[in-house]
């Protein structure tokens, strides 16, 4: 069972511009928290700066950050990471997440681009980590993310993954569909993967759709609507774990809100229906 200490709970929605003003004046009640990418908000006043203040007073937030390239050879952007950390507690944020991953290498590359699984990536990444969450005086989530190559491997994904968050001592924030992805991509077995994550740090999960480029070759897209095996895989988390907070992402192809309240209902749903058969088992 997941035993960490939850900081937001039931179901998220990622914050898109595209459909604030409909949330702020209306707000779906399957939405229990929020996620917003802070690069896209700190420096954000004015009307969207008012409405943000306005939902971050009634509902949970988290931070799911872009940029920080936390396995980069670049320097650390500490003046980035006092930022954030600002921001969030100017409005109450509960947790900060990140990738597993490096966009930068002088200057930004504007994708995000995959980690070595070495030894010494291990060494290097966990040290960063472990320097933003003494920054920032609490701890980050970091995200399994897709990847279509991996250089340099020396070990499995999962490996390398729980090494990094073993010896960063860091939570994990677990993406369902990446798991899902990558298992197609690249040939294992998504809930073996699932069965060995270090289910104790999960601080909450996403969810997504992606894109079928051929039935070997799946795009994490974010752009579609979430696929029936991908929503048994986040069942198959809530019956190996227990129930953890869980956020749809949308960043393409945003359907009207409605489409999107419809898979935020579907997550509960899915999380009603655990909660029950676990009330079963332990009657």
């Amino acid at each position: 069972m997941n035993t960490t200490q939850h900081l937001v709970s039931g179901v998220g929605l990622g914050l898109r511009r595209t459909f604030l003003n409909s949330i702020v004046d209306t707000p779906p009640a399957s939405v229990d928290f929020y996620e917003i990418a802070p690069e896209n908000w700190i420096t954000i006043g004015g009307k969207f700066g008012r409405q943000l203040r306005n939902m971050t007073e009634r509902f949970d937030f988290v931070c799911h950050g872009l940029s920080l390239s936390i396995g980069s050879t670049d320097p650390l952007d500490e003046t980035f990471i006092k930022a954030v950390k600002s921001f969030m507690t100017e409005h109450g944020i509960k947790l900060y997440s990140e990738h597993l991953s490096y966009c930068s290498k002088d200057g930004h590359l504007y994708d995000l681009m995959p980690i070595p699984f070495t030894e010494e990536a291990i060494t290097h990444t966990a040290a960063r980590i472990r320097r933003v969450q003494d920054i920032l005086e609490q701890k980050i989530a970091i995200e399994n993310v897709s990847y279509y190559a991996a250089p340099g491997r020396e070990m499995d994904e999962i490996d390398f993954f729980t090494a990094v968050v073993n010896e960063a001592d860091c939570d994990i924030l677990l993406d369902i569909n990446n798991i899902y992805v990558n298992s197609v991509n690249h040939g294992y077995d998504a809930e073996t993967f699932l069965k060995a994550i270090p289910a104790q740090r999960i601080a909450y999960a996403h969810i997504a759709g992606h894109y079928v480029e051929a039935d070997d070759f799946l795009v994490d897209t974010h752009g579609a609507p979430v696929i029936d095996p991908v929503w048994k895989l986040l069942g198959k988390a809530y019956e190996l774990y227990g129930i953890f907070p869980t956020l749809l992402e949308r960043d393409f192809n945003i359907p009207p809100l409605p489409e999107l309240i419809k898979e935020t209902e579907t997550i509960a749903a899915i999380q009603h229906a655990w909660k029950i058969q676990h009330e079963r088992r332990t009657a």
